[in-house]
């Protein structure tokens, strides 16, 4: 048996036999596996002597927000889109410096961190935001928001359905919600992956209704997979969905609220401002620079 030196944790080499291990040729090691991606176990070609190191997992969350409504029966003709949008960011990053970045920006505007940056409440100035009914208000109130989602580090993935190139009896049984969902659920796990680490989703409590159709879209990708991902490798990656209360004000998820809007505009056509440029400089790259974590249904 060999101890890790950061764990009282012990691991057997039979261990290693009965994990998805990957090993890998590198110039001085014979081979290097990983269990439970958190612990790396080598053996180096000079000493034929085994190393067993504690790795620093990265655990990334993803906030989820929509935009538009999810139901084919209604198409806003000014607004034909549905959009979900998720925020992928560092689970240290999010509960340290996206909360106090948010909490001065709501400090510096209205004197206290209660209100919830919300994108309906912003546009048509109700609640806190009614301020914003002047003209050179709401200009100054957007430019410090704009310098906010710019400087603040996280990646962004849509899927954006355009609801008016699925129209007929036939496309009406479709969930939008779920057809999106899918492939942000394998963006994210492909992110988390690259990272070796492990992932939680994070999206905003509604009615009981909305949250258990959620639940059982969750449910069901964990045994079916999503995409070209198996559910046993999302279980193994993303370790669950957590359903959180809007009067819990997390900086995350209003983030998540603020990209999405900007996304649908996009795609429905509308003129781009500021902020749809910074979401877009946000939006998760491939290798080429091409926006993998961007899709646009059918």
């Amino acid at each position: 048996m060999c101890q890790t030196p950061e764990s009282d944790s012990r691991i057997s080499l039979s261990t290693i036999a009965e994990v998805d291990t990957e090993p890998r040729l590198y110039e001085r090691l014979w081979w290097v596996a990983w269990v439970d991606t958190s612990v790396k176990i080598s053996l180096t070609r000079s000493t034929a002597s085994l190393m067993i190191e504690r790795v620093s997992l990265s655990r990334k969350l993803m906030y989820l927000d929509e935009s538009g409504n999810h139901d084919l029966k209604k198409i806003d003709p000014n607004y034909p889109v549905f959009v979900l949008g998720g925020v992928i960011v560092e689970e240290s990053y999010a509960e340290t410096v996206m909360e106090e970045e948010v909490s001065q920006f709501k400090m510096s505007w209205f004197g206290s961190t209660s209100p919830v940056l919300h994108t309906a409440d912003i546009t048509r100035n109700r609640l806190e935001f009614e301020i914003l009914k002047h003209r050179k208000t709401r200009e100054r109130f957007q430019e410090d928001l704009n310098a906010l989602m710019r400087r603040l580090e996280y990646s962004v993935v849509s899927a954006v359905v355009q609801k008016n190139r699925l129209r007929g009896r036939f496309y009406r049984r479709l969930d939008l919600y779920s057809l999106s969902f899918e492939f942000l659920l394998e963006a994210f796990h492909d992110e988390v992956h690259r990272a070796r680490g492990h992932g939680r989703i994070v999206a905003e409590r509604r009615t009981p209704e909305f949250d258990k159709r959620l639940d059982d879209n969750w449910d069901w990708h964990l045994k079916r997979g999503a995409g070209e991902i198996s559910g046993r490798e999302i279980r193994q990656r993303i370790k669950g969905l957590d359903l959180r209360s809007k009067a819990e004000n997390i900086a995350g998820l209003q983030i998540a609220d603020l990209v999405v809007t900007p996304i649908g505009r996009h795609v429905a056509g509308k003129p781009d401002k500021e902020d749809f440029e910074i979401v877009w400089s946000k939006m998760l790259k491939g290798g080429s620079d091409d926006p993998r974590g961007f899709i646009v249904l059918p």
